[in-house]
């Protein structure tokens, strides 16, 4: 059932503008193509020992989870939901990852601050460093003022990652320079 969790969680997240605790705001957010179930095995790999070296775990849903919430939830068909957890309670989301309909295998991986910045920011980076030399073709996403995340179809991709289309950046209450990957 933490798939549900995750979900929920990557939901509010992205394209929103709920405030957030300061814990749970988005501090770096990627897209990772991971076309194929050896990719998106491998960067579950990946995840996992960065996380362990941090100790966090990570929860992710099977490929009999994704279909039932395919079913279950229209819209949410994905190819990977997963999330790196702090806290042997699962106190803590530290990063959530997940594709969705409109982004089959670019698969999104999202950072929080977290409680304890110091030790999230160790295992970002880690993680990040590993995720970009194994799949080069990963981009930034850019953060709006509240930690959200825009949604995939007011996104333009750049060379050096993607903004908010023009077009939508009123959606976001942006003056420009915010619509930038950070």
């Amino acid at each position: 059932m933490r798939w549900i969790v995750t979900l929920a969680i990557c939901v509010v997240v992205t394209g929103c503008g709920a405030a957030q605790p300061e814990s749970a705001k988005t501090v770096a957010a990627f897209e990772v193509p991971l076309p194929s179930e050896a990719d998106r095995s491998r960067f579950l790999s990946v995840l996992r020992a960065a996380a362990e070296a941090e100790g966090m775990h990570v929860d992710a849903a099977n490929s009999n989870e994704l279909e039932k919430m395919a079913k279950a939830i229209p819209g949410a068909k994905m190819t990977m939901n997963a999330a790196v957890w702090r806290g042997s309670n699962d106190d803590e989301v530290i990063a959530s990852v997940m594709d969705q309909h409109d982004h089959l295998g670019e698969v999104w991986i999202m950072f929080s601050r977290g409680k304890a910045p110091a030790l999230t920011s160790r295992f970002r980076e880690s993680a990040m460093r590993e995720i970009t030399l194994r799949w080069p073709g990963t981009l930034s996403l850019p953060i709006m003022p509240t930690g959200a995340i825009p949604l995939h179809r007011d996104l333009v991709r750049t060379p050096d990652g993607y903004i908010v289309n023009p077009s939508a950046a009123h959606k976001y209450r942006l003056d420009g320079a915010e619509s930038r990957p950070h």
